[in-house]
C-alpha cells in the first residue's frame, strides 16, 4: 500500500513537472515568436520609410520640368525659389480701370490633367477691377463666387516670364493664357492672350455677367505697392 502511494505520489509530480515543463516552454516559444513578430515588423517598417523617402525625393523635379516629363505622382517644386519674385500686390490702370493684382505662392497644388496627376508649386493670382469711379466690376479676392482660377502652370527663364491659365469669367468666357515677365524688382510685365470671348444664351444665362474685366492686351506694365 505504502509502495504504490509512493509510487503514485512520484509518478503524480513527474507528470505534473513535465506539464509545467510543458507550460513553460509553449509560453517561451509564443513570446519568442511574438518578439520576432514586432522585430520583423519594425524592420518591414523601417524599411518601407527608407523607399518612401527615397521615392519622394527621386520625384522632386523642377519647375522647368517638361510636362510630357513628368511622372504620375511626381512633385514639381519650386527648387530655385523662381516664384518669390513676383508674389506681392500690383496695380495698373487700363482703359480708365484700376487692375490689382494679388499673387501668392501655393505650394504643393494638385494638378490633374485627366493624362496624370502630380503636384506643383504655382503662383495663385487673385484680382479686383474698379471703374474710374471706383465702383468694383469685378473681385475674386474677396468674393470668387463662381471659382474664377488664375494660376501659373511654368515657368520660362530664358525670358524671365511665367506662363498662367486663366479659366475665364462667368461662363469660362475669356479662358486663355497670361504671361507675366518679370521687369525689375517693383515692376512686371503683363500679356493677356483669350481664346473664347464669346457665348451663346444656350450656354450661359443671360443674367450672368460675361464681360471681360481682365486688360486684354500686351506689355501692360503693373507696379508692385
Amino acid at each position: 500500500m505504502s509502495s504504490n502511494f509512493g509510487y503514485n505520489y512520484l509518478h503524480s509530480r513527474n507528470k505534473r513537472s513535465n506539464f509545467y515543463k510543458a507550460i513553460k516552454l509553449a509560453f517561451s516559444e509564443a513570446f519568442s515568436n511574438d518578439n520576432m513578430i514586432r522585430m520583423q515588423s519594425k524592420i518591414f517598417l523601417t524599411l518601407m520609410m527608407i523607399l518612401n523617402l527615397m521615392s519622394c525625393k527621386a520625384q522632386n523635379l523642377p519647375l522647368s520640368t517638361p510636362f510630357l516629363s513628368i511622372p504620375n505622382g511626381a512633385y514639381i517644386k519650386d527648387t530655385n525659389s523662381e516664384l518669390n519674385p513676383y508674389v506681392g500686390i500690383y496695380k495698373t490702370i487700363f482703359n480708365g480701370n484700376e487692375i490689382t493684382l494679388f499673387i501668392t505662392k501655393q505650394e504643393n497644388k494638385l494638378e490633374n490633367t485627366g493624362q496624370k496627376s502630380y503636384y506643383v508649386d504655382v503662383l495663385m493670382v487673385k484680382y479686383i477691377v474698379k471703374n474710374s469711379a471706383g465702383v468694383i466690376l469685378q473681385d475674386t479676392q474677396n468674393n470668387n463666387l463662381y471659382d474664377i482660377k488664375l494660376y501659373s502652370t511654368k515657368i520660362r527663364p530664358a525670358k524671365n516670364a511665367v506662363h498662367l491659365i486663366y479659366s475665364g469669367t462667368n461662363c469660362s468666357v475669356g479662358w486663355g493664357d497670361v504671361f507675366l515677365k518679370k521687369i525689375n524688382s517693383t515692376q512686371i510685365s503683363w500679356e493677356y492672350r483669350p481664346d473664347d470671348i464669346t457665348t451663346t444664351a444656350a450656354k450661359c444665362p443671360p443674367t450672368l455677367d460675361t464681360t471681360i474685366y481682365l486688360p486684354e492686351t500686351k506689355d501692360l506694365i503693373f507696379t508692385k505697392q
